[in-house]
């Protein structure tokens, strides 16, 4: 069984065929997965689908290239919906530098605002870092994330770096760009990295891996993340797919009695 840590299936790239796309995932062995609303639109796209599919969790976040634009009635909407049963993690959230859109000192607030909000609802962090990664690893730092934990989503990063976000409790999550040919460093890095810290994931309709580079990304692709990971550290991939879901589900607080009794009678 694989478990697609990060997509976004509320994204308009599948309204013309998302049942296909999850029976794709199905078939290709994918049988959770947690889908990422980043603003109040996709954010509010998220509930539908999770209240419909048993085996799809949430995840919602104001996201940093858009920090700017939070309210605080946006703010307040997500510490509501945090009490939602199938939330599993506040993100994802972060720092971006690529973009020039929301002012750094604004994205500073926007991340440790939320990072506070996920402490007080006891849930993990989803993290997304472009371009900023001694900021990132600092806030987390001084905001005390450990005390959560979470995700470094899409990890691009060395492995000095990562043994950093690991020391404060966050799982390293690669996808589709372990399979590019210029991504030899996240390979390098993943070939170190722990076992009972990794995890796979899409960012699906992005970062499509090899060889459908171009074209929209899918959960079902996620095989082919397991695959290239399975392969640089050495293990069959139905080994690799095990480790990663039950990192996953371990990330998540996914393995109470509960949970495990509500997955039995599905």
């Amino acid at each position: 069984m694989l478990f697609d840590t990060h997509t976004h299936i509320n994204d308009e790239a599948f309204n013309k065929d998302f049942d296909d796309v999850l029976h794709r995932a199905d078939e290709a062995g994918v049988r959770q997965m947690v889908v990422i609303g980043v603003d109040r639109s996709s954010m509010e796209r998220v509930f539908p689908i999770i209240d419909h599919h048993a085996a799809i969790y949430g995840a919602i976040g104001w996201n940093p290239e858009d920090a700017v634009d939070m309210t605080e009635a946006d703010f307040s909407w997500i510490k509501v919906h945090l009490k939602h049963k199938k939330i599993v993690a506040l993100g994802e959230i972060g720092l971006d530098y690529h973009w020039d859109k929301s002012p750094k000192p604004v994205q500073h607030s926007v991340f440790r605002r939320q990072i506070r909000l996920a402490r007080a609802a006891g849930l993990p962090l989803i993290i997304h870092n472009r371009e900023a990664t001694a900021d990132t690893e600092r806030i987390l730092r001084e905001e005390h994330a450990e005390t959560v934990g979470g995700v470094m989503h899409c990890y691009s990063d060395n492995l000095d770096w990562a043994k950093k976000f690991i020391q404060l409790n966050f799982f390293i999550s690669f996808g589709g760009t372990l399979t590019f040919k210029n991504a030899q460093l996240q390979r390098d890095t993943a070939a170190e990295i722990p076992l009972d810290r990794l995890l796979i994931e899409t960012d699906c309709p992005y970062l499509t891996p090899a060889p459908f580079r171009g074209k929209r990304n899918e959960p079902a692709r996620v095989r082919l993340v397991a695959e290239k990971l399975a392969e640089i550290k050495g293990l069959s991939l139905e080994n690799l797919a095990a480790v990663t879901t039950a990192n996953a589900r371990r990330c998540f607080h996914l393995d109470t009695d509960a949970d495990r009794d509500s997955e039995q009678n599905k």
